[in-house]
């Protein structure tokens, strides 16, 4: 397990050593990140760059300059209702947050707002990045659920980089959970994808964990044959290894631990010549001394503390005691500076054997009761991290496992539902034999033939009589629903009435004035400026007059729809009639609730003809539809976030027929109907009720605010034109209504 926990270790000086080595290139860009911040707009470009600024910031360490520019871009992003910039912000300030419970919140919300984005990079980023953190921090359970969904993006994006990344990650936590199976099968996955894409560096790595996995295993070899693979691997990286992160010292290091232990007494079970023992105990000093010029390159403390514990623990084995005292000493500055109860461990036990090589007793018996101290305190910090990674590993197998059984339910109730299918087709199928055997029994029983003929025709008379009071009745329900609806275009007609009455006041008085400055030009002879001012005067009663007749419009347009349908069918421009009643409908609304917003999205075919329809008709069923949309977004605006804007799109094309309905209707000839589409992003309609809203007296509003009879009446007219309406609908996403009407 140590020797996984050293290459961790490597991970954390990059993060801090790197700093020191880079300082002048970061304060170069910090520089020119800042000057372009000073002519950037508020748009997402400045997001970005406030996103940058941060993330240098925190690579330097300074907490305070991370929060301020985080923050300011967190701002910015919501303003902007900008997702990607968001979930960025959001994942530098919990990679910045010192609190554990912080900083899941903060890349929750980061991973929140990377789905939204729908940036399958951003995702798998935010995903991996917790990984790392709740791994640095020992939550096992959140570390190795991050690193799976990371890796299920990556599989879907086909992206091996990020596959074999994710695979490492997964591979690390189980190493320190001590789960070697799981550790083989995820560093194999991830160095099969390095070797496809020729990363020498991470190669090296993933062999280096598996060398270490061996190791702690006790299989010497096989980690030597590892490490050695690492180490042609990380020659092979050459320059392209990143600075400050060369993992050459670390693999150094272990080589010559696996040369100490080859020959170790009962290790390997063998004996060994004084000659192979001193040629592994060379290599094993070749290699220790090697990767200390790394760790002394990159200053690398961790690193540096185990090199020279493990060159004095061997000149103390080769019998050169007094050389191993340099090397001790070192070691002991080193992990007192970092802390390191291990190290002090092995090392005070070093010093004892030191003490007792030279004569020390006393001195030999001090530094015994020190490493025992130590070892009483690791083995009690060991039983507290090994009941954590039990606990993380049981969190984990139990998540699993309940996402099994959600699963096998879900296969379970497809099944269910497949077999109920298969049943009702039965059904239906026993039902058409009955009815055929019914008539067949009919047709031999001629006798009751006449009877039924009767008794049809009785039915058909009583029928008839039942359609003709629902006529009537139908009749009564569309005026009343017109008359309704006439009540709620009053305010929206008044608004678009006193746009053209303005208009036409404006004018007259500045008519007034300028017949005012004609008689003055008069007076003083000037003709040729009294005919300007006359064409000004023209110009203006043009505009008076257009603006009149634009109001005349609106009345006319209103007292038609407060008429009685003539029921005859004109040609109508379906492109006005769409816009001319989403504006009166929006503008009612309006005049009833202030404090309503929402935008107006309109895509109209210019190519469409005129349709024969009946406009008052069409008009109610399009402003019925529109209140109804309307409606959702308002409803959905009182109960979501402030990120929600309320939108209803409008769109007319031509819908193209099969050839089989050209075909039928006009013999092969190529023809198109009209489709009129409308839809807004409000809650959506529940699929339990959606087959049940064309129902007349069906409605999901409250007792008061709807009657239950604009759909149906809705459905009625649009049938009555040859046309149909269909709804498509997605619980919280939203609903559309589709009018299609036949060629002219």
């Amino acid at each position: 397990m140590k020797t996984f926990l050293c290459k961790t270790c490597v991970l954390i000086v990059f993060g801090v050593f790197s700093i020191s080595g880079y300082g002048q290139s970061d304060s170069l860009k910090i520089d020119s990140l800042k000057n372009v911040l000073l002519t950037q707009k508020e748009d997402t470009n400045k997001v970005n760059t406030l996103n940058e600024l941060g993330k240098t910031f925190f690579y330097k360490s300074d907490n305070k300059s991370v929060a301020q520019y985080t923050n300011e871009a967190l701002t910015l992003a919501e303003k902007l209702n900008y997702n990607k910039g968001l979930s960025i912000a959001y994942r530098t300030k919990a990679r910045n947050s010192s609190n554990s419970e912080e900083m899941l919140h903060f890349f929750n919300l980061s991973i929140s707002f990377a789905k939204e984005s729908k940036d399958s990079s951003e995702i798998y980023w935010s995903y991996f990045t917790k990984g790392d953190l709740c791994r640095s921090s020992e939550n096992f359970t959140e570390a190795l659920s991050s690193y799976l969904e990371a890796l299920k993006i990556a599989e879907l994006t086909r992206d091996k980089n990020n596959m074999a990344l994710a695979y490492d990650g997964i591979a690390a936590v189980y190493l320190l959970l001590g789960n070697d199976a799981e550790v083989l099968k995820n560093y194999t996955a991830a160095l099969k994808l390095f070797t496809q894409l020729k990363s020498f560096e991470d190669i090296a790595s993933c062999y280096l964990g598996i060398g270490n996995n061996y190791y702690n295993k006790g299989d010497y070899n096989t980690a030597l044959y590892n490490l050695n693979q690492g180490l042609i691997n990380i020659e092979q990286a050459g320059s392209k290894v990143h600075p400050g992160f060369d993992i050459k010292g670390w693999i150094l290091l272990n080589i010559g631990r696996c040369h100490e232990m080859l020959v170790a007494p009962g290790i390997t079970g063998k004996s060994f010549t004084k000659e192979e023992v001193a040629r592994r105990y060379i290599e094993a000093e070749n290699n220790y001394k090697a990767a200390e010029v790394f760790a002394r390159k990159d200053w690398n403390l961790f690193l540096w503390s185990d090199v020279f514990l493990n060159l004095g623990n061997l000149c103390l084995k080769t019998n050169r005691v007094m050389a191993s005292k340099p090397y001790l000493d070192s070691a002991l500055q080193l992990f007192q500076i970092l802390n390191s109860k291990d190290g002090l461990q092995k090392i005070y036990l070093k010093y004892s054997l030191y003490d007792s090589a030279t004569g020390n007793y006393k001195k030999a018996y001090e530094d015994h009761k020190l490493y025992m101290q130590y070892f009483k305190e690791i083995q009690s910090d060991s039983s507290i991290q090994k009941t954590t990674q039990l606990q993380a590993q049981y969190n984990f197998d139990k998540k699993e496992t309940l996402a099994k059984v959600a699963q096998d339910k879900k296969d379970a109730d497809a099944k269910r539902i497949k077999n109920q299918q298969y049943f009702a087709i039965g059904a239906l199928g026993i039902v058409v034999l009955a009815v055929v055997i019914i008539a067949l029994i009919q047709y031999r029983n001629n006798k009751h033939k006449q009877q039924a003929n009767l008794a049809l025709q009785h039915q058909k008379e009583k029928v008839e009589s039942t359609l003709t009071e629902l006529k009537a009745t139908q009749t009564q329900l569309i005026q009343s629903e017109k008359m309704a609806s006439l009540g709620e275009l009053t305010a929206g007609i008044a608004h678009e009435i006193q746009n053209p009455l303005n208009f036409v006041n404006n004018f007259s008085e500045v008519n007034t004035e300028l017949i005012d400055e004609a008689g003055q030009e008069i007076d003083k002879g000037n003709i040729d400026e009294v005919k300007i001012i006359l064409n000004d005067i023209k110009e203006n009663e043009q505009k008076i007059n257009h603006h009149g007749k634009r109001a005349d419009a609106i009345v006319k347009g209103m007292l038609q729809h407060s008429q009685k349908s003539k029921g005859v069918k004109e040609p109508t421009d379906i492109n006005a009639l769409c816009d001319e009643y989403l504006r009166l409908s929006y503008h009612g609304l309006k005049a009833k609730d202030k404090d309503f917003n929402a935008t107006l999205k309109t895509d109209f075919d210019s190519s469409l003809e005129k349709i024969n329809i009946i406009p008052q008709d069409i008009g109610r069923v399009l402003l019925n539809l529109y209140n109804n949309a309307f409606y959702a977004v308002n409803e959905k605006k009182k109960t979501a976030d402030e990120t929600y804007q309320p939108v209803v799109t409008v769109t007319t094309k031509r819908s193209s027929l099969s050839p089989l309905e050209n075909l039928s209707r006009e013999f092969g000839r190529g023809r198109s109907e009209v489709e009129i589409r409308i839809g807004d992003n409000g809650n959506g309609i529940p699929q339990k009720i959606i087959d049940k809203i064309f129902q007349p007296f069906f409605t999901t509003k409250p007792t008061g605010e709807g009657t239950g009879l604009g759909l149906s009446l809705s459905y009625d007219i649009v049938k009555a034109h040859g046309g149909e309406i269909k709804v498509e609908s997605k619980e919280g996403g939203g609903s559309e209504f589709i009018i299609t009407f036949p060629p002219k």
